[in-house]
């Protein structure tokens, strides 16, 4: 494994395990997601540029499209949940009571 390799897929594995053991706020899940999005964008686009297929130049792309659609719901929730419920705290949304 080269050192960029295993660089990204630590960078992958931070994110989740901190999306899985630092679940306290909604705003740091969103960050962990994030960081894996980006781990996997830059890992993406390292790959594309190492094959120098144009078949593949366009998946960093539409992965960064989806990274950014993924954000702005993240961001409308945590708008939503601190409206309604007052905090962002994970622990006190309940998917159960609307």
């Amino acid at each position: 494994m080269t050192p960029v390799h295993f660089a990204f897929s630590s960078a992958f594995m931070l994110g989740l395990t901190g999306l899985a053991f630092h679940r306290t706020h909604l705003l740091s899940a969103l960050l962990c997601l994030e960081g894996m999005m980006l781990s996997l964008f830059i890992a993406l686009s390292l790959w594309a540029l190492q094959l120098g297929s144009a078949n593949f130049s366009a998946v960093p792309l539409v992965l960064l499209a989806f990274s950014a659609c993924e954000a702005s719901a993240g961001l409308s929730l945590l708008v939503a949940a601190a409206r309604t419920h007052g905090t962002t705290r994970l622990k006190s949304l309940n998917l159960l009571q609307c």
